[in-house]
């Protein structure tokens, strides 16, 4: 299956359960992948308002900044997917987050 055909399974889910946040999340990911960024924050940021992520969401939503060029954005995203990754217990995962700044911050 297309992403374009996931993104239209994943919005028909969504219209009938609109509250679904793991729907957003699926559906922000299918955006990453066809690179329409913009749709892909819209979808995380409302995620992330409604649901404790562990860290992944952090992930791609960072990603999706750096794509739009907006590096203040993804950092701060990426320091609050440190405190969720720690906060759930996934210390690899906040390691590579601060890596990440880090390297953005050189």
């Amino acid at each position: 299956m297309s992403e374009e055909n996931r993104i239209e399974k994943f919005k028909k889910i969504f219209e009938k359960n609109p509250d679904n946040a793991l729907v957003r999340y699926s559906l922000a990911n299918e955006y990453f992948k066809i690179k329409d960024y913009q749709n892909a924050v819209n979808e995380l940021v409302y995620y992330l308002n409604t649901y404790s992520d562990e860290g992944s969401g952090y992930r791609l939503l960072a990603e999706s900044y750096i794509e739009l060029g907006e590096t203040e954005k993804a950092i701060e995203t990426y320091k609050k997917g440190i405190d969720a990754a720690r906060r759930h217990g996934h210390p690899g995962m906040a390691d590579e987050f601060v890596e990440a700044i880090e390297f953005m911050e050189e």
